[in-house]
């Protein structure tokens, strides 16, 4: 079958089984198809060490919750920090809680270019040989000589999930998606863990390239 048949033909069970579908977050109730994943469409962002928490905001303040995120424990912060690198800065960039172990920014590859940095292309914690850059908040600022990152797009999901569809964690898939600006992405990591909801993280460059927002079904292609 001819690919541009293949994605006409995934475009009309998409519509099908609609936005009911991409609620199944687990991708296992009785009914369901594991390959068929919402999206999740990460904008620019980080994550905060418990130490540049408290220089950047004040020693002992917590994060305030503002908005629950679909993986479980996760959540937008009201907190938000400026990003300044050589070339410029960024403002009004929000923190994802709960605080982790290290320090990590997640930007676009044009954000990088605005701020001067080249990060790369890298899944979540792999932090060794990135740029850094000064991150300023309302207590003070701190400089990192690493930490920023471009995320590698990922699909978070069950361990049984991924069983289901033969894979494992730390495989690699292609996603099939429709759509007038659709097609394949190839490369995308599979993240099989406990405490998992399914869902797609691309960022915001990602999503314009190939159509795609919040919520939209996108297809795991199995060999």
């Amino acid at each position: 079958m001819e690919t541009g048949n293949m994605i006409d033909r995934i475009v009309s069970e998409v519509l099908a089984q609609g936005r009911a579908a991409a609620r199944d977050t687990a991708g296992t109730n009785a009914g369901s198809d594991p390959a068929l994943v919402p999206v999740g469409v990460s904008n620019r962002h980080i994550h905060l060490s418990r130490q540049d928490m408290d220089a950047l905001f004040g020693p002992g303040v917590m994060l305030t919750r503002k908005k629950a995120m679909k993986q479980p424990g996760q959540y937008a912060a009201e907190e938000t920090v400026i990003l300044r690198g050589p070339k410029g800065e960024i403002g009004k960039v929000r923190v994802l809680g709960p605080l982790r172990k290290d320090t990590q920014v997640e930007v676009s590859t044009a954000d990088g270019f605005a701020l001067g940095v080249r990060p790369p292309l890298r899944m979540s914690g792999k932090l060794e040989d990135t740029p850094g850059l000064e991150i300023v908040g309302p207590h003070g600022s701190v400089r990192k000589s690493s930490g920023v990152i471009v995320a590698m797009r990922h699909i978070h999901m069950l361990p049984e999930t991924a069983a289901l569809l033969g894979l494992a964690n730390g495989d690699e898939v292609s996603v099939l998606v429709g759509g007038p600006r659709g097609g394949i992405m190839h490369h995308v990591a599979i993240r099989a863990a406990e405490a998992s909801a399914t869902e797609m993280h691309i960022d915001v460059e990602e999503a314009n390239a190939f159509g795609l927002k919040n919520d939209d079904l996108v297809r795991i292609l199995r060999d």
